[in-house]
């Protein structure tokens, strides 16, 4: 048996659009995934949706948004710390948070903050998906 970890494919599908910042697909995949699901992982699928949607807002300038957004996936995925489905969340929500610094920092209500490329986080997973 090997490290490799079947995962569900709408996740691993999400992932790889969240990897390349194409962040309003990678929602639209998870939320397809998020809706069906039944299990003890559907608060963290919500999770990785809201951080999609901040991330999304915040590239479209939707400070506002991208603020709550952010509280709400840190309560989303907190509970699953450290590590759920082959994802690093401390590592994760550390990058998040700092991508998200001046936006949490603000305290305008319509600041004009442009998201660093640098620090979009990006999702690799551990122990890597099977290959297929």
């Amino acid at each position: 048996m090997s490290d490799e970890q079947e995962y569900p494919p709408l996740y691993l599908a999400g992932i790889a659009h969240f990897n390349v910042c194409d962040f309003y697909e990678s929602h639209e995949v998870w939320e397809e995934l998020w809706t069906d699901y039944q299990g003890p992982s559907r608060k963290f699928y919500q999770g990785l949706i809201q951080a999609a949607v901040a991330l999304h807002h915040f590239g479209n300038g939707n400070i506002r948004g991208a603020r709550k957004l952010y509280y709400s996936t840190r309560g989303y995925l907190e509970p699953y710390l450290p590590q759920h489905m082959g994802l690093d969340l401390e590592k994760f929500l550390q990058e998040f948070k700092q991508c998200f610094a001046e936006v949490t920092a603000s305290e305008e209500e319509f600041p004009k903050i442009e998201v660093e490329p640098d620090l979009i986080p990006e999702i690799h997973l551990d122990p890597p998906p099977a290959a297929s």
